[in-house]
């Protein structure tokens, strides 16, 4: 059992209690009882929760153990109830009612399972579910109605087995929410023009296994879990969709029961793109047979073109806005990746490696095969920018293999960015810069310009700011290096050219930011992240002159930090950056209890839901349970036992080596491998 205590928390509501003189504050202070967050004995309430490992095991004692899938709802249910009853106490009564209305559709998902142990653990949350529910109807919050289901008489629990997305192989295929017939139709309509025909934010749902893949940052849809789902969230909060559509509360409703039911597939095929799918009564969906890949071999060293410095820079050029990052593609031909464009479009394979002439890419540029491309009035590909095109086709059109699935443009910043020297880069990234400050609304002619030894700071607050910030940026990028190989070169070669920190003077522009420029939405208690992909090295942050130094310093070094790891090498992951640069940085050790309590709530949760580490490492956490993972893992890391596998890994990438690679000569194990030890460990 884990219990946490924190008398500092608790002390605040209860001074809160005593010195406030009105009604609410009493009120406050007895919705926060109600919901568990304080258990007042007499003097200073005594924070004292247990996490949802330990009161699960204390409801289901004498009975049959909850399943993994079984103690991550209760956990849900606990950490809604627990926002709940903080907001209440803050008199923020729409979050409060906001977080109560997810414990509420938490506790469907829980009926669903419908076990008697289930019942139990989640009976003390039920009733105090009932008495804030009327509370907050007192302050004119209208929630849903609710009411404590009757207790199963028997162990019935569905095992997780049933709640994961797939094929629906079992019952009538007439009952229940029809991916093909209800969901996709929905998906089409409102989301078909960002997320469809194009990839917005990285994110596409052109076919149902795109879907469940989900953006970068990680799954949207959990099977079983409404709450946990990000899809029903964006949805919820009007976030999405984009351009004045709005999904209807009935389709909202099914896009929920579909998630509750298991998140089904019952098309033919998971990959066929959804505007290929029909369902209706009683007829089969249908769909063509989806056209093979060309499978292509890895570079011999031979070779005269290269894809990645000569091939895609110029597809890149010439074929975005008809096949990469297109609104409508045009002949069904999508570019994005290359594994796009091996798959061929409507008129079939755009490549035939070995004979770059009979490829009908070539033909099509040459004006051999019908149109001349590229349409729309852009001036033809000259001659010998084709034959490169078809020399690299003839040569067997090959490819590093992790560069297949990477986006086109992603490869042509990369090829870019190796031949630059470090002042192209800073000069590149200073055009970004005033780009990226554009699209988020922000005045450019105001942009304020600082510059430090390693980093380029931007904002619209004042010079002090800046400077405050590049010296807060220069102290944690020093503090992260003790725990890193040392560099050569100039300061400016660190991130091949000055990484950029973006500052912005308010919580709702770090938002619109985050909005505009990386098409997602951020967790409501961020106030700084990192992004890099090689060209893009960036920090976000909100600072202004309203901020002390200790303030802005706590909000920049854990992104500046993991900014420095995921430069070292090539293809060092997210979860991996994340969790060194939290960890390094000191970020954990700088929160006070009630929030490291949250994140250890966190990581039960993560731990509990997952049977093996392969489902952290492909990003199918919710991003606050996969953040909260990385970091134990990198905590691993720096244990003594391992520390000197780690700092191998570390000159590995340095040194020129894949992560896969460096990883495994440095640990003496794989990631997978290692996470999955971990994961046995832990539990």
């Amino acid at each position: 059992m884990i219990q946490i205590v924190s008398k500092w928390n608790a002390g605040r509501a209860w001074h809160s209690k005593r010195t406030g003189n009105s009604g609410r504050s009493l009120l406050s202070f007895a919705l926060a009882a109600a919901l568990g967050c304080l258990l007042p004995l007499g003097g200073p309430a005594e924070f004292a929760v247990q996490s949802a490992h330990g009161q699960v095991a204390g409801a289901a004692a004498g009975g049959p153990p909850l399943d993994a899938r079984s103690r991550t709802i209760v956990q849900s249910v606990e950490m809604q109830v627990k926002r709940a009853g903080a907001a209440y106490a803050k008199g923020d009564y729409p979050a409060s009612g906001a977080s109560l209305r997810k414990a509420i559709d938490q506790l469907k998902v829980a009926e669903r399972v419908s076990s008697a142990e289930m019942h139990d653990a989640l009976m003390p949350l039920m009733k105090r579910i009932v008495n804030a529910r009327a509370m907050l109807e007192l302050e004119g919050i209208t929630l849903p109605p609710f009411r404590i289901p009757e207790r199963p008489t028997a162990s019935s629990a569905k095992p997780a087995e049933e709640m994961t997305p797939g094929n629906d192989s079992g019952g009538d295929g007439n009952q229940g929410v029809s991916f093909v017939s209800d969901v996709s139709p929905i998906l089409i309509d409102k989301c078909g023009g960002c997320h469809i025909r194009g990839s917005k934010g990285g994110f596409s749902t052109e076919s149902f296994a795109k879907l469940m893949q989900g953006p970068p940052e990680g799954v949207v849809v959990f099977a079983g879990d409404v709450v946990a789902s990000r899809l029903i969230e964006t949805i919820e909060t009007g976030d999405m969709p984009r351009g004045g559509g709005k999904v209807s509360p009935v389709q909202l409703n099914t896009l929920k029961q579909w998630i509750l039911e298991g998140a089904k597939f019952d098309g033919p095929d998971p990959t066929a793109m959804l505007t290929s799918l029909r369902g209706n009564s009683g007829d089969a969906p249908a769909t063509p047979e989806p056209p093979k890949e060309t499978m292509v071999g890895a570079p011999t060293g031979d070779e005269t073109v290269s894809f990645a410095r000569d091939v895609a820079p110029l597809l890149v050029k010439n074929c975005t806005g008809c096949h990469l990052d297109a609104m409508q593609t045009r002949g069904g031909l999508r570019m994005d990746t290359l594994a796009q464009l091996l798959r061929g479009g409507d008129s079939g394979q755009a490549l035939s490696p070995g004979n770059g002439e009979s490829s009908l890419i070539v033909q099509k540029l040459r004006g051999t095969a019908g149109d001349r491309m590229p349409a729309g009035g852009r001036p033809p590909l000259a001659d010998n920018e084709i034959q490169l095109i078809s020399t690299w086709i003839s040569e067997g059109a090959k490819v590093d293999q992790a560069l297949v699935q990477t986006p086109m443009k992603v490869v042509t910043a990369q090829a870019w960015l190796a031949a630059a020297a470090s002042s192209e880069v800073s000069e590149r990234r200073a055009d970004l810069a005033e780009e990226d400050f554009r699209l988020a609304g922000a005045d450019v002619s105001r942009l304020q310009k600082h510059s430090s030894d390693h980093f380029a700071v931007w904002g619209e607050v004042s010079p002090a700011t800046l400077e405050s910030v590049a010296q807060s940026a220069e102290k944690a990028l020093a503090a992260a290096r003790k725990f890193l190989p040392a560099a050569s070169g100039a300061p400016e070669d660190y991130f091949h050219g000055k990484a950029s920190i973006y500052v912005l003077p308010k919580r709702y522009n770090y938002s619109e930011f985050s909005k505009m420029v990386e098409g997602r939405s951020v967790p409501s208690d961020w106030s700084s992240h990192w992004k890099y992909d090689g060209i893009r090295s960036y920090v976000a942050v909100v600072a202004s002159e309203r901020d002390d130094e200790e303030q802005i310093a706590e909000r920049v070094a854990a992104p500046v930090a993991s900014l420095a790891v995921v430069s070292r090498g090539e293809g060092v992951p997210r979860w991996f950056a994340e969790g060194l640069g939290t960890t390094i940085s000191g970020g954990e050790s700088k929160r006070d209890r009630n929030e490291n309590m949250r994140r250890q709530a966190e990581l039960i949760t993560a731990v509990g839901s997952l049977k093996s580490g392969k489902d952290f490492l492909n990003g199918k956490l919710p991003p606050e349970r996969s953040d909260r993972m990385a970091v134990a893992l990198a905590e691993s890391f720096l244990s003594r036992q391992n520390r000197r596998g780690f700092d191998a890994v570390m000159r590995s990438l340095q040194s020129g080596q894949p992560f896969p690679a460096a990883f495994q000569s440095g640990m003496k194990t794989t990631p997978l491998a290692y996470v999955d030890a971990w994961l046995q460990w832990v539990k």
